[in-house]
């Protein structure tokens, strides 16, 4: 007499077979992360020896290979939202086209000192940006701005007021300008930025936090 042997169901919490659709989309993820993380080493690595930008003045070349770089970044990173609290914090110069920054940096020596960090302070929060450059071990000067939050990528800025500062001194300066800047990349680590003149910007997240 023939019997039948009874076959059991599968379970819907079976891991013997992959849903092919997850495998490609995890592959996917992989492969994104992989090129995110090739494309912001490649430019760090083509930033570290210019000197905050400074080298890179009179190198067409290697400004051509940065900005390239810059916007490989910008493309992986253009579906994210980088105008949220992740965007607040002490952020230090490591790279710029910004010639008004340069030039200071450039020629603090003429006024017996050399430039020490450059920063960005920013308190979404608040609504308030401070962009400081630092003459050790007394002098600053920076300019207060507020800002807006314009889009996921894009925040409105309109200068307040400038101060310069010795160890024993302050001068206040007259506000100027306004204008806004995408920050189109955005970790931990490091944000790069384009502004409304063509600019551009990157900087890491400071070891401390600035204050007036």
């Amino acid at each position: 007499m023939a019997t039948s042997v009874p076959v059991p169901a599968a379970s819907p919490f079976s891991t013997s077979r992959r849903n092919p659709i997850l495998a490609r989309s995890s592959l996917t993820d992989q492969s994104s992360s992989s090129s995110l993380l090739s494309s912001k080493n490649l430019l760090l690595h083509l930033i570290s020896d210019q000197d905050r930008g400074l080298k890179t003045q009179s190198n067409p070349q290697k400004l051509s290979q940065i900005i390239d770089a810059i916007e490989n970044v910008a493309v992986l990173g253009r579906d994210s939202v980088t105008t949220g609290n992740s965007l607040s914090g002490t952020w230090r110069l490591l790279w710029t086209t910004e010639k008004e920054q340069l030039f200071i940096v450039q020629n603090a020596n003429w006024f017996g000192t050399r430039a020490g960090d450059v920063l960005q302070v920013i308190d979404v929060e608040k609504g308030v940006l401070n962009n400081v450059i630092t003459f050790p071990p007394d002098g600053v000067f920076f300019v207060r701005s507020n800002i807006e939050i314009a889009s996921p990528q894009r925040v409105n800025f309109r200068f307040t007021s400038a101060v310069l500062r010795g160890k024993d001194w302050e001068l206040p300066l007259p506000p100027f300008g306004q204008g806004w800047f995408e920050t189109v990349y955005l970790d931990a680590e490091i944000r790069v930025v384009k502004d409304i003149r063509g600019d551009y910007l990157i900087v890491d997240r400071a070891p401390y936090s600035w204050t007036a």
